[in-house]
């Protein structure tokens, strides 16, 4: 599994939240199979989103279309988005 990491801020939590409710890159689509919303305990400010994929080439493919989409957006919605991409190297459940 490969991990696409995204942290950034965002000066309204519910108006940043449903813009991503609204899927403008279609997750699903572009081979999205799981993804996490974080928030820091003490910055409700800050997000940090991971998305699952399959692969490298769908995380790649999806970072893409967000740099994109924050062209249009950042400074409004999102403020000094971070990436990075993971590949998952264990996993363990208690």
């Amino acid at each position: 599994m490969t991990i696409l990491r995204i942290e950034h801020k965002v000066p309204n939590f519910d108006g940043w939240k449903k813009a991503f409710d609204s899927d403008p890159i279609n997750r699903k689509q572009s081979g999205v199979r799981r993804y996490r919303i974080f928030r820091p305990i003490d910055d409700p400010t800050y997000v940090l989103i991971d998305l699952e994929f399959d692969n490298l080439i769908n995380a790649e493919s999806t970072l893409t279309a967000l740099h994109k989409l924050w062209s249009n957006i950042e400074g409004s919605i999102i403020f000094s988005p971070q990436t990075r991409i993971f590949n998952i190297v264990e996993t363990i459940k208690y």
